[in-house]
C-alpha cells in the first residue's frame, strides 16, 4: 500500500470518529434539553383553577439523586442572590464617605466632647448618602438612639456604630449563607467546620498553631457553636442563632494581634484555650490509644468527681467501645465549664435523671449523694447525714412539686449549678458545706 492510499485511509477513519463524536454530542444535548423541559414543566403549576389568583409559593428542594441540572440551577441562582445582595452594601469606602458626611452636618452644640446630629441633619445626610444608605436612616433608627439629649438629638458616633454593626451582620450572614448547601438557612457541622478552617488564616491570634493541630482546633471551636445552639442534638444549627450569639464575636476577636493574655485565656476559641483543653485530654488519655476510659475521665479537674456520676456519663453519652472520644470529651467539658447555663443544665440534668422520669426525686439525689458520703469516710471525715443535704437541696431549688426537682425547676432557681456540684464532685461538695468560713476568711483578708 503506497502512501497516497495511507492517507486517504487515515482520512477516512478521522471522518467516521468525528462523526460518530457529532452522534454522541448531539445525544448528549438532546437529553439535556430533555431533563431541562422536564424541569421547566415541573415547576408550572398544575391546572388548578384557584393557582390563576393565588401563585404557587412552595417549590420542593431537588433532592440528592435528583437531575444534576436541577442542582446546578439552585446552587447558580442562589451564587447569584447573594452577590447582588452583596453588592447592595457599603463598602470600606463608603462607610469613610458616610463618616465625612455625618462629621460635617453635625448639629452644634457638642454634648461633652461627643458630636450630636438633630432630625433634620440626619436627613439631609440620608439624601446624600445615597441609596445603599438609606434602610439606615430611617425615622426608627433615629428614636433607638434616642438618649436624654435636652436638644432631642442623638449620638453621632452612636449611629455611625449602629451603621457599621447592621453592615457587618449583614456580610457574614452573607459569608454563612455560602457555606449553607441546603439553602435553608442553617449549617450542618461539616458546613461549619469548613467555614471555620477557612477563617483560620484571617487570625493573626491563631498563626502560632501547627497545621496538624487544625482539625482539633476546628473540632474544639465546632463543638461550642452545636452544644449551645442545637441543645437537641439535630445536628444543625440556624443561621440567625449564630449571628445572634457572642461565639462569632470571640472568635473574630483573634483578628486583633495586640488581644491581652487574659481576653485570651478567657477565649474558648483562642490559641491557648485549645490547646489547654486538648492537652488535658492527652493527659487524661494514659495508655494513648485516641480515647478516655471512665477510669480515665476520673482524672479530669482536681479528680473529684464522683464515679457514680461518671458512670452516668458513660451511659448517657455517646462512646466506642466503652470509651469517650475528642468530641464527647467537649460536650462534656463545656458542661461543667458552664454549668449555670440552661444547655449545660439540660446536658447535666440527663445524666442525673437516673430513672428517666423526667425529674428527680429523693432516690435519685440519695443515689448520687450516697457516692460523696463514701468518697467523704475515704479521707477520713464524718460524712453529712443526706436528710440534711436533701432539705438544703430542696429549700435551694423551691420547686413546684416538693417531692420532685425538674429541669424548669433547676433553670428557674437560679441555683442549678450548685445543686449539682454537691452531688457529683466532692470538692464542689465541700466548697459549699465550707462557704461561711470560706466567706469570713476571705472578707479578713480583704480588711487585712
Amino acid at each position: 500500500m503506497d502512501l497516497k492510499e495511507i492517507l486517504k485511509l487515515n482520512l477516512r477513519r478521522l471522518r467516521k470518529k468525528k462523526e460518530l463524536l457529532g452522534q454522541e454530542n448531539t445525544s448528549f444535548i438532546k437529553h439535556e434539553n430533555k431533563l431541562f423541559l422536564e424541569l421547566m414543566e415541573s415547576s408550572k403549576s398544575p391546572a388548578d383553577p384557584t393557582l390563576q389568583a393565588i401563585p404557587q409559593f412552595y417549590f420542593k428542594l431537588p433532592q440528592d439523586d435528583s437531575s444534576l441540572i436541577a442542582q446546578k440551577l439552585r446552587e447558580e441562582s442562589r451564587a447569584m442572590f447573594l452577590q447582588r445582595k452583596s453588592r447592595q452594601l457599603l463598602d470600606n469606602n463608603e462607610l469613610k464617605a458616610l463618616w465625612v458626611l455625618l462629621d460635617k452636618h453635625h448639629t452644634p452644640p457638642l454634648s461633652g466632647d461627643e458630636q450630636m446630629i438633630n432630625y433634620q441633619d440626619f436627613l439631609k445626610v440620608a439624601d446624600l448618602a445615597g441609596p445603599k444608605s438609606r434602610a439606615y436612616f430611617k425615622p426608627s433608627v433615629f428614636a433607638k438612639l434616642q438618649t436624654k439629649d435636652p436638644f432631642g438629638r442623638v449620638s453621632i458616633m452612636a449611629l455611625f456604630n449602629y451603621v457599621m454593626r447592621k453592615v457587618w451582620l449583614q456580610q457574614t450572614r452573607i459569608g454563612l449563607s455560602l457555606y449553607d448547601v441546603t439553602g435553608q438557612g442553617y449549617l450542618r457541622e461539616s458546613d461549619l467546620e469548613n467555614y471555620i478552617l477557612e477563617l483560620l488564616p484571617t487570625l493573626p491570634q491563631l498563626d502560632g498553631l501547627e497545621k496538624s493541630f487544625h482539625s482539633f482546633y476546628v473540632c474544639t471551636a465546632v463543638r461550642k457553636f452545636f452544644f449551645f445552639l442545637d441543645p437537641l442534638r439535630t445536628g444543625r444549627i440556624r443561621i440567625q442563632d449564630v449571628l445572634a450569639c457572642s461565639f462569632l464575636d470571640d472568635l473574630l476577636e483573634l483578628r486583633d494581634e495586640d488581644l491581652p493574655k487574659d481576653l485570651q485565656d478567657a477565649n474558648w476559641f483562642s490559641a491557648p484555650s485549645a490547646l489547654r483543653v486538648y492537652g488535658q485530654y492527652l493527659n487524661l488519655d494514659r495508655d494513648h490509644n485516641g480515647m478516655l476510659s471512665q477510669e480515665e475521665l476520673g482524672g479530669y479537674g482536681t479528680g473529684t468527681l464522683t464515679a457514680v456520676f461518671l458512670e452516668r456519663v458513660f451511659q448517657e453519652c455517646l462512646t466506642y467501645d466503652g470509651e469517650m472520644d475528642y468530641k464527647t470529651y467537649l460536650d462534656f467539658v463545656l458542661a461543667l465549664e458552664n454549668r449555670s447555663e440552661p444547655q449545660a443544665l439540660h446536658y447535666l440534668f440527663r445524666i442525673l435523671d437516673v430513672q428517666g422520669k423526667g425529674h428527680l426525686d429523693i432516690f435519685s439525689l440519695n443515689y448520687f449523694f450516697r457516692a460523696i458520703q463514701q468518697q467523704l469516710r475515704l479521707h477520713g471525715q464524718e460524712p453529712v447525714s443526706f436528710e440534711d443535704v436533701k432539705d438544703e437541696i430542696f429549700d435551694m431549688v423551691r420547686p413546684k412539686n416538693c417531692l420532685k426537682i425538674t429541669l424548669q425547676d433547676l433553670l428557674s432557681c437560679g441555683h442549678g449549678d450548685t445543686m449539682i456540684s454537691i452531688l457529683t464532685d466532692l470538692n464542689g461538695f465541700w466548697t459549699y458545706e465550707n462557704r461561711e468560713a470560706m466567706a469570713a476568711e476571705s472578707s479578713e483578708t480583704i480588711e487585712g
